[in-house]
């Protein structure tokens, strides 16, 4: 987990993902999306690409804006008329459900509008809906702002459902697994990959408990019950 541009064996795990037929979805910030960009296009295996641009609110200073949206816009078009794969440039950063109003987020709708020569005004057509087709395999994705679930936060209640376990896992670094992406800290340690399998892993009594917890609209787990995202899938 992590930004998926700095581990420098992107193209070795696209590989091994096409030679066992499975697609990939990679979620990014978009920073070094130039450096890499000749290695997805030519990836048989790539499916999607999310691309965070409200992260250049936490990067802010250390690239500047112009430089970083023109590699990205460059990168969607590229991959839109040479490719298949589907890109998504997310916007999750909104103070109120659908009000496209975050001061950064209008410099972007200018710049989106003029670069795929958009006639109708995004912040105006977003006000009403999440999402908008910008070209073919192009999207803008809207969502409101989400604290990442920590121990030492307030519970936000037990009744949730999350696909956690479900359509997901997570493994860290160390190969830790984790039901999901957003425990980056490893509080719900079900095991390691390196130890065991990942079969074993997800059939051990932890696992199941969260999953059948999940089947029945409840979190099992403190982390669980303090994550800000549930609340999206509720």
């Amino acid at each position: 987990m992590g930004e998926p541009f700095l581990n420098e064996n992107i193209k070795s795990f696209l590989d091994i993902s096409n030679e066992n037929s499975l697609k990939v979805n990679i979620t990014t910030n978009g920073t070094l999306i130039s450096e890499v960009k000749d290695v997805l296009l030519s990836s048989n295996a790539l499916r999607q690409v999310n691309i965070s641009l409200h992260s250049f609110e936490a990067n802010e200073g250390h690239v500047e804006f112009s430089k970083y949206i023109d590699n990205i816009i460059e990168f969607v078009k590229e991959a839109s008329e040479k490719t298949n794969i589907i890109t998504s440039l997310r916007l999750w950063n909104l103070d109120t459900k659908y009000t496209a109003s975050n001061s950064m987020n209008i410099d972007i709708f200018e710049f989106l509008e003029q670069s795929f020569k958009i006639k109708s005004s995004l912040r105006e057509s977003l006000k009403e809906k999440n999402s908008f087709k910008l070209k073919n395999n192009v999207y803008l994705s809207m969502g409101e702002k989400f604290k990442w679930p920590s121990l030492q936060v307030e519970e936000l209640g037990e009744r949730v459902f999350c696909y956690g376990l479900r359509d997901q896992v997570g493994i860290l670094v160390d190969g830790t697994v984790v039901p999901c992406c957003l425990d980056s800290d490893g509080s719900i340690a079900l095991g390691n990959i390196f130890d065991n399998t990942l079969e074993e892993i997800l059939s051990s009594k932890r696992a199941i408990d969260i999953y059948n917890g999940f089947s029945g609209r409840k979190a099992v787990e403190e982390l669980c019950k303090k994550c800000g995202f549930i609340n999206r899938v509720r």
